[in-house]
């Protein structure tokens, strides 16, 4: 539907309303257990700001890893390789009333994902199917208030995710995590000054367990660890409606994974991402292109990996 004028001016003031978390890759039953996907880097610039409406948005990730890291950051002997395609739907609505002083609505994400997965030149395997689904039924955007003198937004959305997403405990490759999981996220933007803005996003997350694990662990229960991933860009406008900046995410397990309730020593997961972004906005739609490296990489995937976002505003 057109856009009205209060919605336009919306659209110049404001990003994504909601976090977007789209599947980077599968959850593979290897000798670990590993974190489920989760948001790093995909909300970067202005992401704290936003005003009541509609919002529909397409994520797109292409993400590659040729080495795994161990706990003390070596390459691990297996797998070879993983490379992973996804693109998660979102719909996203803010609404004109207010709880505790804030705007109060809500949003879902649902992602679609190719997975390829090489443990060695004659073993591997690619899967394609729908992961978990991404429910938030309370968001608050609260409106911009002073810091420094400088406006400053901020919002807090309650995350859940339902475990609705293709699993099979006998492959090797799973696109769902089947496991419930609450990852709440405090997002923010402070307008430094005529051109500048800082964003970030503080993300704490809790893994349920998942009772029909894969068949070669041999176990009757995993339960990946609990963690704590912060994303943080910096953007500055070099035209109206253009912006580019740095971009970055950091991502530290701090529970142990649990086998059969078990504690795992040495299992924490941790990756430091960083790279270049730039933002387009026209009217009621907003493009952003980010490419990012990773360092300080334990326990998971050493990946790169490129991310796309459409949002269209209503």
């Amino acid at each position: 539907m057109p856009a009205t004028a209060s919605a336009r001016r919306w659209i110049k003031r404001c990003t994504a309303l909601v976090a977007i978390t789209a599947l980077l890759f599968a959850q593979h039953a290897l000798a670990q257990v590993s974190l489920p996907p989760v948001n790093l880097g995909n909300t970067n610039f202005v992401d704290g700001r936003a005003l009541p409406g509609i919002m529909f948005q397409q994520t797109i990730i292409a993400a590659e890893a040729d080495r795994f890291r161990d706990n003390d950051g070596s390459t691990a002997m297996a797998p070879d390789q993983l490379t992973a395609f996804s693109v998660a739907t979102q719909l996203a609505w803010l609404s004109q009333h207010q709880i505790f002083g804030a705007n109060w609505g809500a949003e879902f994400i649902a992602p679609l994902a190719r997975v390829d997965l090489d443990i060695n030149p004659v073993m591997g395997e690619a899967r394609t199917g729908f992961g978990d689904l991404f429910l938030s039924p309370l968001v608050l955007q609260w409106p911009a208030r002073e810091l420094f003198g400088r406006p400053y937004w901020q919002r807090l959305n309650l995350n859940v995710t339902v475990p609705i997403g293709h699993y099979d405990r006998d492959r090797l490759v799973n696109i769902g995590n089947n496991a419930y999981r609450f990852n709440p996220h405090y997002a923010f933007t402070w307008i430094a000054s005529d051109v500048w803005e800082v964003s970030g996003r503080v993300h704490y997350l809790w893994n349920g367990k998942n009772s029909d694990p894969p068949t070669r662990l041999g176990a009757g229960s995993i339960q990946a660890g609990n963690a704590i991933h912060t994303n943080l860009a910096f953007s500055r406008e070099i035209s109206p409606g253009l912006r580019v900046g740095l971009a970055g995410y950091h991502l530290r397990q701090i529970t142990d994974d649990r086998i059969d309730g078990m504690r795992i020593p040495g299992s924490r997961e941790q990756v430091i991402g960083y790279g270049p972004g730039v933002r387009r906005q026209n009217g009621p739609q907003v493009w952003f292109l980010h490419v990012y490296r990773e360092s300080a990489v334990r326990n998971r995937p050493d990946r790169h990996q490129v991310i796309f976002r459409w949002a269209r505003f209503f």
